[in-house]
């Protein structure tokens, strides 16, 4: 039992997104591609390139963990219910994250005023084309809304199976997933860490990511959609 629990939280630590992003950023160093622009600041098509790799080997990961124990991706990922009907399940969920998003920005303005310690969001300003537009609306859904809900599915899964059950993991999990957006500002990660606790409820209810992959997905391109036509 002790050895599950280790392996778990092994498992659990590699998926977390810090050891493979890392990975991929000293590999991208090493040939050539920096981080920053010749002007200083954060190149755009720098934290394109880190988001899809770390997508693509972040779920390569994933579906490999659960083939070593014997299970099947899909089943943890999608359950048994309709794939169709989960997802329009998480249409109807988009407003709903966004009247979560707006009673708990305006709760932390009035309450805890101290907690919005940037003026903006620092990725915001990555967006100055429509070029840029374009590449981060494809990150909005593969980085964000599916790479992110595999993983939360991934982390609540083990959690619940050998380290305390899902509702743990949903706590800390949900803590986890704010504290990696602070650099975005201590509002917005106290935001994400609320919508990582419903998306992770919502995951643990139905037993599949299909409904809060389109709604994570549909929230994300929505906020580069209106700072892109209509600024912050």
């Amino acid at each position: 039992m002790a050895r599950r629990r280790l392996i778990a939280l092994i498992e659990i630590l590699t998926c977390s997104g810090f050891p493979t992003q890392l990975a991929i950023a000293g590999v991208l160093s090493a040939v050539g591609i920096a981080p920053f622009d010749p002007h200083g600041q954060l190149s755009a098509r720098y934290v394109f390139a880190v988001s899809l790799v770390d997508a693509a080997v972040l779920i390569g990961l994933i579906a490999w963990f659960l083939h070593v124990h014997g299970e099947r991706f899909s089943d943890v990922m999608l359950g048994t219910r309709p794939v169709v009907a989960e997802a329009l399940r998480g249409v109807l969920h988009v407003p709903i994250v966004f009247l979560v998003v707006v009673v708990v920005m305006l709760t932390i303005g009035h309450f805890l005023p101290w907690l919005r310690n940037l003026p903006k969001n620092p990725f915001e300003g990555l967006i100055r084309t429509p070029t840029d537009a374009l590449m981060f609306g494809v990150v909005a859904v593969v980085g964000g809304g599916l790479r992110e809900e595999v993983q939360r599915a991934f982390i609540l899964h083990r959690f619940d199976q050998h380290l305390g059950g899902g509702w743990v993991g949903l706590a800390i999990s949900s803590v986890a997933f704010g504290l990696g957006h602070v650099i975005q500002g201590r509002d917005v990660a106290v935001t994400t860490a609320v919508l990582g606790a419903f998306w992770g409820f919502v995951y643990l209810r139905r037993r599949s990511v299909a409904a809060t992959v389109v709604s994570h997905s549909g929230f994300n391109a929505a906020e580069i959609f209106r700072y892109t036509f209509y600024g912050a």
